[in-house]
């Protein structure tokens, strides 16, 4: 299982490339960007790749909904171009309140939206044109990018009928508070078996949870369900979690010692996640201590587990 480390876009620029130079010096796999209410993630990361020369670099996602996929295509084959191809575009559908009560657009049918929308964005990454007509989207169109060459296609699924298009038409998946036993039972098969059926390769299961290495569980979970408190009111996420058995975000958080935590990415690893997406929670009176021994945890497992 491959090891990244996710931040979310409140940092500045200069931040935000400084760190992900760091994380690609300490070794890990992997740098990820979420894409919420802060920096335009496509656009960070094609600075980051001007700083970087070996990490893989990922938005968490990048949500579709008020951005044409011609436009998006044009952008993410440009930071694919400026990080010298090591994009992974992760995008997805967000969330019904917040396309339709804060940017006044339908939610209606999310799951054909997405198979539309991906029926134009996959060929122009890949070829650089299309021509698709749809419920949605008749697109004609093309892009031309110098020196760019396909990104890494990902899209968040947590739903039956999203993980069938995510195996049929993409690289695989990134999911957000999906446990291990939902990825083991309900995540992995379902991916394996879309990809498997449509000839594609094995698709990636980028598993993104909160993780905090500390000697004080509670004191950890506590504070995991006051930050995470907002996606276990979500309905997606209600929905993933109830498979997991869990009350809240706070359940499925990777929390405990050295020895606990690793016996836990080890599970998520066999439960079929390929890449582990590392949020990483500061827990305590010593926020950067709490910090630096999470790091010093994941660090060690890189390539190893």
């Amino acid at each position: 299982m491959r090891i990244g480390i996710t931040i979310d876009g409140g940092a500045t620029p200069e931040q935000t490339v400084a760190r992900a130079a760091e994380i690609e010096q300490d070794g890990f796999d992997s740098f990820w960007m979420s894409h919420i209410f802060g920096a335009d993630a496509l656009m960070m990361l094609a600075l980051v790749g001007q700083r970087t020369s070996r990490i893989e670099l990922g938005t968490a996602v990048v949500p579709v909904y008020g951005r044409h996929p011609v436009a998006l295509a044009q952008q993410a084959l440009t930071a694919q171009a400026a990080s010298d191809g090591r994009l992974a575009l992760g995008i997805g559908l967000s969330h019904q309140i917040v396309v339709e009560n804060m940017w006044g657009l339908s939610y209606e049918r999310p799951a054909a939206h997405m198979r539309e929308y991906l029926s134009v964005l996959g060929p122009l990454l890949r070829e650089g044109k299309v021509s698709f007509s749809g419920e949605v989207f008749r697109v004609n169109g093309n892009v031309q990018v110098a020196s760019a060459t396909p990104p890494t296609l990902l899209i968040a699924a947590l739903a039956p009928v999203m993980l069938r298009i995510a195996g049929e038409m993409t690289d695989g998946t990134v999911t957000w508070m999906s446990g291990i036993k939902t990825i083991e039972t309900h995540i992995a098969p379902r991916i394996n078996r879309a990809a498997k059926a449509a000839g594609r390769p094995q698709p990636r299961v980028c598993a993104s949870l909160p993780i905090a290495v500390t000697d004080d569980v509670a004191r950890a979970r506590q504070l995991a369900a006051q930050v995470f408190q907002v996606y276990g009111q979500l309905p997606n996420y209600q929905r993933v979690l109830a498979k997991q058995g869990a009350q809240g975000p706070a359940d499925v958080a990777i929390v405990g010692n050295e020895a606990e935590a690793e016996q836990q990415l080890r599970a998520l690893a066999s439960a079929g996640a390929t890449d582990f997406l590392a949020a990483i929670l500061p827990v305590g009176d010593q926020p950067d201590a709490s910090y630096a021994r999470t790091m010093a945890l994941l660090k060690g497992l890189v390539g190893k587990v």
